[in-house]
């Protein structure tokens, strides 16, 4: 397995690189972003970890650049916490978000379950510039539109970006602190049933006007978006 690493900080750049490699992972290291997107267009790599503050040209437009000709799995690294850095990433083609500082061991997790995810991908889950696929859903994320057998989703900012995160990690097991995390940039309270609530609601547009089931709950562990019983 090949991984691309484009950080601009060269002692996390290392750090990340000899990590890796203890791992069993070829990686390559690109410390901006010209060079990182020509490598990442010229190689063969089985994942990117893209860092968004990058000399040159930033992780935003290496991977808007990118989504035009490839899917390869991207996961951005970044300080800025923020919600809406997140979510323009998601909406950009990022296919997960750290923020960082961050511990090794969640990084390697994520790098493990892309990896997976890529070797896995189902043929009729398709993925494009600005659109997301799987069985008779259709994501535009220019035009911020969801459809399921041609019919129009009426979903909310939150529920999209919730569809969102849930096709572009789909077959992967999200629990419901990722969930909050990456929707609602909160930590999961155990008291709070605000994820269960819009899973809940997104369900209701998503599948119940349809036989075939996307959105799984997996029991103790929490949801996942697959064409097919978990």
């Amino acid at each position: 397995m090949r991984i691309l690493v484009v950080e601009d900080e060269k002692r996390v750049a290392e750090y990340l690189h000899k990590g890796l490699t203890e791992n069993g992972y070829a990686v390559d290291l690109a410390h901006n972003g010209p060079d990182g997107l020509h490598l990442a267009l010229e190689g063969s790599y089985d994942l990117v970890l893209l860092d968004v503050m990058l000399p040159g040209i930033d992780g935003f437009a290496v991977l808007r650049a990118l989504r035009a000709v490839l899917a390869t799995p991207v996961l951005m690294l970044t300080a800025r916490d923020a919600v809406d850095d997140r979510v323009h990433g998601l909406q950009q083609g990022a296919d997960d978000y750290l923020v960082k500082p961050f511990a090794f061991s969640e990084l390697l997790a994520r790098v493990q379950a892309l990896l997976r995810r890529g070797a896995q991908q189902p043929q009729h889950a398709e993925l494009d510039a600005n659109r997301l696929r799987l069985a008779d859903l259709e994501l535009d994320l220019v035009r911020r539109r969801a459809t399921r057998a041609g019919q129009r989703l009426n979903l909310t900012a939150k529920e999209f970006l919730l569809l969102t995160l849930l096709l572009r990690r789909r077959g992967e097991v999200l629990s419901r602190t990722v969930i909050a995390e990456q929707v609602w940039d909160m930590n999961f309270d155990s008291d709070t049933n605000v994820v269960d609530v819009a899973v809940r609601r997104l369900r209701s547009k998503l599948d119940d006007p349809f036989e075939t089931k996307l959105l799984h709950t997996v029991r103790g562990m929490g949801y996942v978006l697959e064409d097919h019983a978990p």
